[in-house]
């Protein structure tokens, strides 16, 4: 927290650290802003001085009134966010972030909220080598030798794989480092502290060579087909990105589902239906190097955020994405897996309840829709760049709420990818405003309390009941 000048603000979420030169974004801000003593009249986000007003405050947060002594019980009604627009920096600098609140006295006081180095962006990429950007973590070595022996065997030999090891123990890194020993096509780099699979991939991405024009991503217990990466090449064509079906396999190689998509429908075209609930998977794709560097740094937004449902989302938006009808690797599901079938996780997968549902399902998705819509902006075509937009204003006008709540009956024509997704983000926009109202003008909570802080987070679960019942046929 910050007191200067007596204004009190709670960063909830980090800002991104550094922007490349040359490339808008966009920033969720997260967290709460009270003064002591005095209730806060109005308040606005301040992108160096430009001010933009926050998609919701005055929210309840139970959790800073239960924390903070009674004298700070302004507290209660502190919470705030908003999803900013960035727009591009030429050269390197910074970007200031700050929260600019007035009193109920008249008083205006400026507080900081955070900063973003802009640093010079990099060299463009290319060449017909692959960069195969491996994520590990404390791999089942049997595994992860057999994926190693699957990568050895590819009839298209014009690869480099980096390896972006998660902070592994020393003795499971040392095992990792054997592995690869004497095999100059292996680049092994270990993370200094631990980042989880989002940020493991982004730094993966980071690492790979100049003079690879394209990308293949890797888990570290699959085992891919010899011809994965010679058809993956063959089948991009003009798209930017290329995947394939999957079976899915247990340890010992018995199938247990010839093909991912048995239960739901494939979609690689709509981008509304890839940004609810997506269906491109990383280990599938071969994409090109541009998709990689427009893709990064990657967003943040609360919850458990999947690497391949944002690239997926950047390839589709700024060009096409070509499939693969019959699957080039096997998914290896054992209970060490990650995410499953790496869909994306739909609105309530992560806790209980409908709070969880906005928090964890629709406000990533918009973070993610308002992300493409600063980058790609003259990439997009009229009809992307529409339902990002609809989708983006869902939790704020009643047209792109309805829109939202319509796209289920998509199922009656046959497309039914999202399962229905959309109803469970529907549920956690309802909340977000319901949760305001029923919390009144209170500055201190009633009987009955009402909480617009993030809930725990359970990443055990991947999906909400439909998404669920899909996985489980695996």
């Amino acid at each position: 927290m910050n007191g200067a000048n007596e204004l009190v603000v709670r960063v909830d979420l980090p800002l991104p650290r550094t922007l490349p030169a040359g490339r808008a974004t966009a920033i969720l801000c997260l967290g709460a802003c009270f003064h002591p003593r005095e209730r806060v009249a109005s308040l606005e986000l301040l992108v160096d001085g430009r001010p933009y007003a926050p998609d919701a405050w005055r929210m309840p947060r139970l959790d800073l009134y239960r924390a903070l002594p009674p004298e700070q019980a302004n507290s209660y009604r502190g919470g705030f966010w908003a999803v900013l627009p960035i727009e591009r920096r030429e050269r390197a600098g910074s970007i200031e972030v700050q929260v600019a609140a007035t009193l109920a006295s008249g008083v205006r006081l400026v507080a900081p909220f955070g900063a973003i180095d802009v640093e010079p962006a990099s060299e463009a990429a290319s060449g017909e080598r692959i960069a195969i950007c491996m994520a590990t973590f404390e791999p089942d070595m049997e595994l992860f030798r057999g994926q190693l022996d699957s990568l050895r065997a590819q009839s298209d030999e014009r690869w480099t794989c980096v390896i972006s090891d998660d902070a592994s123990t020393p003795s499971s890194f040392d095992q990792i480092a054997a592995a690869v020993a004497g095999d100059e096509r292996f680049v092994l780099s270990r993370s200094p502290a631990r980042l989880g699979p989002y940020r493991n991939f982004e730094r993966a991405l980071a690492l790979a060579p100049r003079d690879a024009g394209l990308v293949a991503l890797c888990d570290q217990d699959d085992r891919w087909h010899p011809d994965k990466l010679a058809t993956l090449r063959a089948a991009l064509g003009e798209a930017r990105l290329v995947y394939s079906d999957q079976r899915i396999v247990d340890r010992d190689g018995s199938v247990l589902r010839e093909s991912l998509w048995a239960g739901r429908r494939n979609e690689h075209s709509n981008i509304a239906s890839v940004l609810v609930a997506n269906t491109i998977t990383g280990a599938a794709s071969l994409f090109r190097r541009e998709v990689a560097e427009l893709a990064m740094p990657f967003p943040e937004a609360p919850g458990l955020l999947l690497h391949d449902h944002w690239l997926a989302l950047v390839a589709l938006a700024t060009g096409d994405v070509a499939y693969v009808n019959r699957p080039l690797y096997d998914y290896v599901q054992h209970g060490g897996s990650v995410t499953g079938q790496g869909a994306a996780p739909d609105a309530a997968g992560h806790s209980r309840g409908w709070r969880a549902a906005y928090f964890y399902g629709y406000l990533p998705r918009r973070v993610q829709a308002v992300t493409l819509l600063a980058r790609c902006d003259h990439l997009l075509s009229a009809r992307k760049r529409r339902a990002l937009r609809w989708f983006a204003a869902a939790d704020r006008g009643r047209a792109a709420l309805a829109w939202l709540l319509a796209r289920p009956l998509r199922r009656l024509a046959g497309r039914a990818e999202t399962l229905g997704t959309e109803s469970e983000l529907a549920r956690g926009i309802l909340w977000r405003h319901l949760v305001r109202v029923r919390a009144g003008s209170r500055e201190r909570p009633g009987r009955s309390s009402y909480d617009a802080s993030c809930p725990p987070l359970d990443a055990s679960a991947l999906g909400g009941k439909r998404l669920g019942r899909w996985r489980a046929g695996a």
